[in-house]
């Protein structure tokens, strides 16, 4: 009476005309990442260790936004400026050029980190927040570890150059993967073309975004470059486009020049050389399963998150999704049980696989309902 039972599925897919081209990119490290499915589209020596330089500011803002989240500290709160920080504004480092006993919002702190690449900025905050810029470290490392950064260690808020302040390209890919996923809001700043810090004692200052990839048209809107003469350039980049977005980091370009032409040139190998495929969304019914002895004869199933795959341009034919469970399933069933699996197979091969749950209860029929459905069953095979 039961059986094990395979259905095709049909789904929806985004696909665009381009021809797969195999690509160099040049850097000493780079990786690149599909933030939908996240799939590594593309990677060179990703878990090569490296100085994140002002890369580093990624985790700065996101200690600052966990705390915002939390309640702990507000936008509109004020930081003392030290001595300590302001000597960053006078050293020829990047600065939001902050003066000492100035009382700044952490809001404007945050923009002159994310826009101006402030290191007095870093400080501040880091102070403001922790008592001492070592002691927020602590907080940042821990917070890396958290989300799953095993090959990164936190010297300073900064990233100048400090030779306990590493990671690696892929470290620095899930960082700035945790920073759109968690804090959509506070990531539109990272495309903000500008910042004005209307200063103590002197007129307002204007600094522009460093990122260059905001000043092309390919749809980049974050997220942050860096530079240190040990480390040569670098950059974790974003673009969204077309309902996709694409994330990219690399470090060890040779010049302003290749950091943004490469970066750009990765970002693009992404989009034209690779399809995005949804195959279903949280929540949402994907397929039924049939009821044996039910109330319905069938009850609809989902899976409890967004599931996306990334395929190679023209490669549809080669996708199947398969809905496989043994059944009809009897009765009762209860909402959000597991009732059967769905299997992704790609060019023949299974590259996923997945709980479908079923979407709303199933009460069992009555005794005489269920006799008559076995007589059903025994005389014309019908359940």
């Amino acid at each position: 009476m039961f059986k094990k039972l395979i259905f095709l599925l049909s789904i929806n897919i985004i696909f665009c005309n381009f021809s797969i081209a195999n690509i160099n990119i040049k850097a000493r490290t780079a990786i690149l990442q599909d933030f939908l499915s996240g799939e590594i589209l593309y990677e060179k020596d990703a878990d090569r260790s490296i100085y994140p330089a002002s890369m580093t500011k990624i985790m700065t803002s996101i200690i600052a936004f966990d705390l915002i989240k939390s309640g702990d500290i507000a936008l509109n709160e004020k930081f003392i400026i030290s001595e300590k920080a302001w000597r960053l504004s006078t050293s020829g480092y990047s600065s939001m050029f902050v003066m000492v006993g100035d009382e700044v919002t952490v809001e404007n702190l945050l923009k002159g980190i994310i826009v101006a690449s402030g290191n007095d900025a870093c400080v501040a905050l880091a102070e403001g927040i922790a008592g001492t810029e070592e002691e927020f470290a602590i907080m940042m490392t821990s917070k890396a570890q958290e989300i799953g950064m095993i090959n990164t260690n936190f010297a300073n808020s900064s990233g100048i150059n400090d030779p306990d302040n590493y990671s690696t390209v892929r470290d620095i890919m899930i960082m700035s993967n945790y920073l759109i996923k968690e804090y959509p809001d506070f990531y539109e700043w990272f495309k903000e073309k500008e910042f004005t810090w209307d200063r103590t004692g002197g007129d307002p200052i204007t600094q522009g975004n460093r990122n260059p990839l905001l000043y092309k048209n390919i749809g980049a809107d974050g997220i942050k470059t860096g530079y240190l003469a040990v480390e040569r350039y670098s950059l974790a980049s974003s673009l969204k486009r077309k309902g996709r977005r694409l994330i990219a980091v690399g470090s060890g370009f040779e010049t302003k020049n290749s950091r943004s032409r490469e970066s750009s040139r990765l970002l693009t190998y992404g989009l034209t050389n690779f399809d995005l495929v949804e195959i279903s969304k949280s929540n949402e019914p994907i397929g039924k399963v049939d009821i044996w002895l039910g109330k319905k004869k069938f009850v609809k199933v989902y899976t409890n998150e967004d599931i996306f795959k990334i395929i190679k341009k023209g490669q549809k034919k080669k996708l199947k999704i398969k809905m496989v469970y043994t059944g009809p399933i009897e009765a009762p069933i209860k909402k959000n049980q597991k009732v059967a699996k769905l299997k992704i197979i790609y060019d023949q091969e299974e590259i996923g696989e997945y709980d479908l749950l079923a979407l709303n209860d199933v009460k069992k029929v009555n005794i005489f309902s269920r006799l008559m459905k076995s007589l059903n069953y025994l005389i014309w095979g019908d359940v």
